[in-house]
């Protein structure tokens, strides 16, 4: 029975030596002291600030609902260290996975229905132009496709300002009617 005692005290005094070695107290003061080196820690592995903070706020958390195990106090740190890592870890491993798992934007390309529409238009607006006189075409080519203003128009084809503007008036309006002819 003296045995039984001897052993029932020695494990009280194990019991006592791990509930000293991870106390509230201790865990305060740990966070305290090493706070900004596990802040470090976690912003070697992580890229932002916020997500820094989080998983050494996580940390302690985790280590405190887990106090009971760690039964020596100076390992209370090194089992810190080891949670940041791995939560510094998961965080980037979701953060892979939610790109991987992020829509792809639809091509910039229109459907196949809407290319063949286009390409109808596109033929109509040629032989529409074909259709006109030699300088209102070269007007709206150089105006509208080339971007040019008139008088750079008017400089480039060696025609005055207002030749530039009755020529593409003149334009337009044929190109009109022959694309709603086309179109109907």
């Amino acid at each position: 029975m003296a045995d039984a005692v001897v052993t029932d005290a020695a494990v009280t005094d194990a019991a006592a030596d791990v509930v000293a070695g991870t106390t509230v107290d201790h865990l305060t003061a740990t966070y305290q002291a090493h706070y900004r080196s596990l802040l470090g820690l976690a912003a070697l592995l992580l890229d932002d600030t916020a997500s820094c903070e989080d998983v050494v706020q996580e940390a302690f958390i985790r280590v405190h609902s887990a106090r009971n195990r760690v039964r020596d106090r100076e390992k209370t740190l090194a089992y810190l260290r080891q949670t940041v890592v791995n939560l510094s870890r998961s965080a980037l491993r979701r953060r892979i996975l939610g790109l991987k798992l992020l829509s792809k934007p639809m091509p910039d390309m229109a459907s196949a229905e809407e290319g063949a529409y286009d390409q109808l238009e596109r033929d109509d607006l040629i032989k529409a132009m074909r259709g006109l006189q030699r300088r209102q075409r070269e007007v709206l080519v150089l105006r509208y496709f080339a971007d040019m203003t008139e008088s750079q128009v008017a400089e480039t084809l060696g025609i005055s300002l207002g030749s530039v503007k009755a020529y593409g008036s003149r334009g337009i309006a044929a190109l009109r009617v022959a694309m709603e002819a086309a179109q109907s």
